[in-house]
């Protein structure tokens, strides 16, 4: 069976006694522990295709959201040429 993983608080609490006993003892500082890298998932592999769909879908609707605004300003102008 595996150790049981201590918690953060527990190593952190750990690593300033270490600290404390060091400074009285005279030793030098611990080296700082090494930073664990995450292991990339699948999906970030095909997030650039993803990405790339979601654009032309983005583009193909942009004439479409262009000629709304256009339809709108021009009722918005006839409204105010009405009063």
């Amino acid at each position: 069976m595996a150790a049981k993983k201590k918690s953060v608080l527990a190593q952190r609490a750990n690593e300033l006694e270490d600290a404390v006993v060091r400074m009285f003892t005279g030793e030098a500082p611990a080296p700082k522990a090494k930073k664990k890298r995450k292991a990339k998932r699948k999906a970030a592999k095909a997030a650039p295709a993803k990405a790339a769909v979601k654009k032309a879908k983005k583009a193909a609707k942009k004439p479409a959201k262009k000629a709304k605004k256009a339809a709108k300003k021009g009722a918005r102008k006839a409204k105010r040429k009405a009063r």
